[in-house]
């Protein structure tokens, strides 16, 4: 069964630098990782203006499928109104995976028990803020924050600074994902 991990914090927090390290550690390790980022601009494209997929897409396509030798890839034309997070995980599901995370996308996984989350903050009033609107399971809080640590030692939750205790941010997903 794939495992969902959230990624959650506010921006420039380091998600996706802590995503990039599970990552690249756990995919050494042999487990299949997706990822599924949410991404704020309502102008955000993938696609490359004047390529023939954009040209696709420009004259009314709705779905656009790539295929080269070493990448498949499909572009959507639908909104975010349309298309469910648990229709994009299913369909993630479906590859295989071991394990998927998810960044961004707090106020829709936030109440979510079904949802494991790794909480990603700069500082204490930055973790008190995402911790107060966001629901168990909680596999570890990161960041900055977790040079805070002695401060923070009434917190249930294990505090991990990625940058010097990376190797048990990795062991703790690892034994979630087996477990």
């Amino acid at each position: 069964m794939t495992k969902i991990v959230a990624v959650i914090g506010r921006s420039g927090s380091g998600k996706t630098s802590t995503i990039e390290h599970l990552i690249s550690n756990l995919s050494r390790e042999g487990f299949s990782v997706g990822t599924i980022k949410h991404v704020h601009e309502l102008d955000f494209t993938i696609d490359t203006k004047g390529k023939d997929t954009w040209r696709y897409g420009k004259a009314g396509a709705k779905a656009i499928a790539i295929i080269a030798p070493t990448e498949v890839d499909i572009i959507m034309k639908k909104s975010y109104s349309q298309i469910s997070l648990d229709d994009i995980i299913n369909k993630l599901r479906g590859e295989g995976l071991d394990v998927i995370f998810l960044e961004g996308f707090h106020s829709l996984i936030a109440k979510r028990g079904d949802v494991s989350k790794i909480v990603v903050a700069k500082g204490e009033e930055d973790l008190g803020g995402i911790m107060k609107g966001t629901a168990p399971p909680i596999l570890a809080i990161t960041g900055t924050v977790a040079k805070l640590k002695p401060r923070l030692s009434g917190c249930e939750v294990p505090i991990i600074d990625m940058y010097s205790e990376g190797d048990k941010l990795v062991q703790l997903v690892k034994d979630y994902i087996l477990g």
